[in-house]
């Protein structure tokens, strides 16, 4: 089944099941099947409509990153991802493989993905945390959790403990830097080392203009 055909009724699916929050919005979703696309070029053996539905339903239910049940969301969301397709008359015998690739593309979640379905709706999903775009939703997170920019004194953390729950540009090294290693095609891996780059570039000239001393 042509994905065109789904296209539009998964967006409105997807619309239907948002959230207040800007770093998980629909334009998101656009962004991980736009990288998608890239990747299933690289690899015509996958199910194009199973990576489509993935990408738009992956976030359905979106828990805050301070929550306790953080780990949990991807497994809640595949499970309503799973039930809004049944109801939309979706291929039944792509229901597991969605819910495969919903439930495994969190971080928080840690499921590995087994199918190349899987692996790259979680590779388009963590593309959208590294580069450009990937800072701007950073810091917006960040903000919504409270935490301040980077540390006062110590941005880039030479004689601290990293801590990105107190300060935001700690998350590039945390976490963001980590990724492109952590992806499953290779398309993902160059791609994403390319984006760290930049991150990188970004927080050179960020820790220059901060300054990490008063002069009288």
């Amino acid at each position: 089944m042509p994905t065109s055909l789904w296209l539009p009724r998964l967006i409105a699916l997807a619309t239907s099941a948002a959230e207040d929050d800007g770093a998980h919005d629909i334009h998101h979703l656009h962004r991980v099947w736009r990288v998608a696309q890239t990747l299933l070029d690289a690899h015509p053996e996958a199910d194009a409509l199973v990576v489509l539905a993935g990408c738009y339903l992956h976030d359905t239910v979106n828990v805050p990153k301070d929550h306790p049940d953080r780990a949990k969301a991807s497994q809640m969301a595949a499970r309503l991802a799973r039930q809004m397709l049944t109801d939309a008359g979706f291929p039944v015998d792509k229901l597991d493989a969605v819910a495969h690739a919903i439930e495994a593309h969190s971080f928080s979640a840690a499921i590995t993905p087994t199918t190349i379905e899987a692996q790259i709706v979680q590779d388009a999903d963590r593309m959208d945390a590294v580069g450009a775009v990937g800072l701007a939703r950073m810091f917006y997170t960040a903000g919504r959790m409270g935490s301040a920019l980077a540390h006062p004194d110590d941005p880039l953390a030479s004689a601290r403990e990293l801590d990105d729950t107190a300060f935001s540009l700690d998350h590039i090294e945390v976490k963001l830097a980590r990724l492109p290693a952590m992806m499953n095609t290779a398309a993902a891996r160059r791609l994403g080392e390319e984006r760290v780059a930049w991150l990188r570039a970004f927080r050179a000239v960020f820790v220059a203009e901060w300054g990490a001393s008063i002069r009288a």
